[in-house]
This record gives structure tokens, sequence and C-alpha cells, in this order.
């Protein structure tokens, strides 16, 4: 249950990774074997190791959108944006706030000296801003030139210019996340070019990761067994490798938390027969005691204590031996989090 890992390992600050390497894959890599219960400590770069040929590694292209904003009201207070997701109408987005109190139906902001103007337009129930959005010019334009990357909070620097291409895997093509999937974050096109060279097949699928990835387990959420939702789209010729990789004897390998939250919600769609073509919406929680259907292998970085992210990853290589590991990553001194180092779990349950 998530009360089980409520006293999980404390990451010391001085191990929260604040700048990404400069080489993506010289990142470590914490190997976990869940049939021997045991873990050994290589570099991402050997990641072909673990794989052979038929299997099956899943990719998530999402790309992160410069989602904040910073802007005045008209009286001269500083106002930030968040932008998370489009809204009903053309123009129009739902918005974290701050200060939240201050903009109410109504409210305006003006970013650039006016050529990027914001009304709200009503209130949602988790305080999200219904914002309508006005440019001079083409609004995706004005939004992607004056928009920040949103790092995590953990990250305690402001955003550089380097971040817009770090905080992007090298495979990003569809905006819409703000926040990255950071287990895709250590590839690079060599290394891709490789595993697809010793017979691995490479296929992408789509998640908007949204804001909500950070955000603290509640009570309710636990209650209900439904986390913050997110929108997928399982391409058919992603559905039809991996069904294909299953059928001959591969793994699928999940690149990351939010590749895995989308297989095994597609699969439960699916509803025991093979994997569709979909999209949608999922609000899937996956944690202690969850039945895989899909995933056989997981790579995934280092996520916070008492998230949905280190719930799923407890669920696939069990809660003891994932504290056992996180505490040997922090004797050994990983990076952790965003821009940390990265774990793969091998091995049957």
């Amino acid at each position: 249950m998530a009360e089980a890992l409520t006293d999980f390992v404390r990451v010391p600050e001085t191990l929260i990774a604040q700048e990404p390497l400069a080489d993506r894959a010289a990142s470590r890599l914490l190997v976990v074997d869940r049939a021997a219960g045991a873990w050994q400590h290589r570099r991402f770069a050997e990641l072909g190791r673990w794989l052979r040929p038929g299997d099956c590694l899943v990719l998530n292209d999402t790309k992160v959108r410069p989602a904040r904003l910073l802007g005045r009201r008209p009286t001269g207070g500083a106002v930030e944006l968040l932008w998370l997701r489009p809204g009903p109408a053309v123009g129009t987005a739902w918005c974290l706030s701050r200060p939240a109190r201050r903009l109410t139906s109504g409210a305006q902001v003006v970013f650039d000296h006016g050529s990027l103007t914001a009304t709200v337009e009503a209130l949602g129930e988790g305080g999200e801003r219904l914002v309508r959005f006005e440019a001079e010019g083409s609004l995706e334009e004005r939004l992607a030139a004056l928009g920040q990357v949103p790092l995590p909070p953990y990250i305690r620097r402001p955003p550089s210019p380097d971040d817009r291409e770090r905080y992007q895997t090298v495979y990003a093509r569809v905006p819409g996340a703000v926040a990255a999937p950071t287990a895709g974050l250590h590839f690079t096109p060599a290394l891709l070019g490789a595993l697809r060279g010793a017979g691995v097949t490479v296929v992408p699928l789509t998640l908007h990761v949204g804001a909500g990835t950070f955000a603290p387990l509640t009570a309710r959420a636990v209650a209900e067994g439904r986390l913050h939702a997110e929108w997928f789209d399982l391409p058919a010729g992603t559905a039809d490798a991996v069904n294909a990789a299953t059928s001959r004897g591969g793994r699928v390998v999940a690149v990351g938390t939010t590749v895995c939250r989308t297989l095994e919600a597609c699969a439960q769609r699916a509803g025991g027969g093979p994997l569709t073509a979909q999209q949608g919406w999922t609000d899937l929680f996956i944690r202690p005691g969850f039945p895989f259907r899909i995933v056989d292998r997981l790579l995934t970085n280092f996520h916070l204590p008492d998230t949905s992210l280190l719930l799923l990853v407890a669920a696939f290589a069990g809660e003891e031996l994932i504290q056992r590991a996180y505490a040997a990553a922090v004797a050994e001194r990983y990076r952790f989090y965003s821009y940390g180092d990265s774990m793969l779990i091998v091995g049957d349950p």
C-alpha cells in the first residue's frame, strides 16, 4: 500500500542534480535484478548489455513546452503562469498561477510590454485558471519565445538557455508536456542507433507529462485509487511492435514510468486481447500489488519520496528491494532526480 513508502530513504540535498552532465549517456546506471534481489553499478552507455535482438524498447516522444510565463498585472504586480493543457477553445489554456488569490475571473496579465496578454475566464476546482491568450502575430510563436522551461522545484536555480535543449529527450517530437520524461534524457542518437543495429526494436508513444507528476500523494488519491489524468497516444505501429515482441519471446522495455503507465492502461482497455492503437486520458494509479501485463523491464530515473512515480517503481520491483537499492544509490553518491542518474530493473518478479 502507499503508506508503506512514507518513511522511504531520504536523499541528501547535495545529491540532487542541479545541472545535466555534458554527455547524456555518461550517467550511472543502477541495474536492479528482481529475481536475484541484487544490483550492480554500471554506466548508461552499457545499456545494450541487458537487451537482446527481438526486444522492444518503447520511448515517450512528448516534448516539453516552455510553459513558464513571467508577466505583470496592469497595476504592476508580478505574475507567473504555468501552462498546463489546452482549454476548450482556440487560444485558451488551463494554467496555474502565482500569486493565485489575486487572479480572479476577469484579471489580466501582460507579457513582454503587451506582445502577449492573458485574461482569466474561469477558475477550476484544483486552483487552475482558464486563461485566454492574445498575441501580436502567432500565439504559438509568442508562447515559445517568451516561455521558460518549467524546471522541477528541487532544481534551485533559474532556467538557463541550455535547459531548452537538455530538458528534452533527443527524440522529443509532440509538444504538450510540462515536465520531461526524464528516463529518456540519457539517450543519444548514437546509442539509439547502436541498439537498433543490435536488433532491438525502438518505437514511440506519447504521454504528455502533467504538473501532477511532482505532486505528493494525497489521501484522496490513495483512497480512490486514481491519479491526475494525462493524455496519451499509442500509435498502431507501436501497438503492433509490442504485440510482435511479446509473441516472439522478446521483452518489452518501458523507458520511464510514463511509458509503463501508458502501456498498462492500454492493456487494461484491451481487456486481455492484443494492444491496439488508441488515444485519450488515463488516470491509472499503479502501486504495489498491480498486475503488470505488458512491461517486462523498466528503465527509470530516481524519484521523490511520497510520489506516484516511486510507487509505480516499487510495484514493479518490490518495495523492500527498491528501498535497499535506493539506500545503495545514496551510499554510492548517485545523482538524483530529473538531471540525475538512471536505474534499469530487470529479471522476473
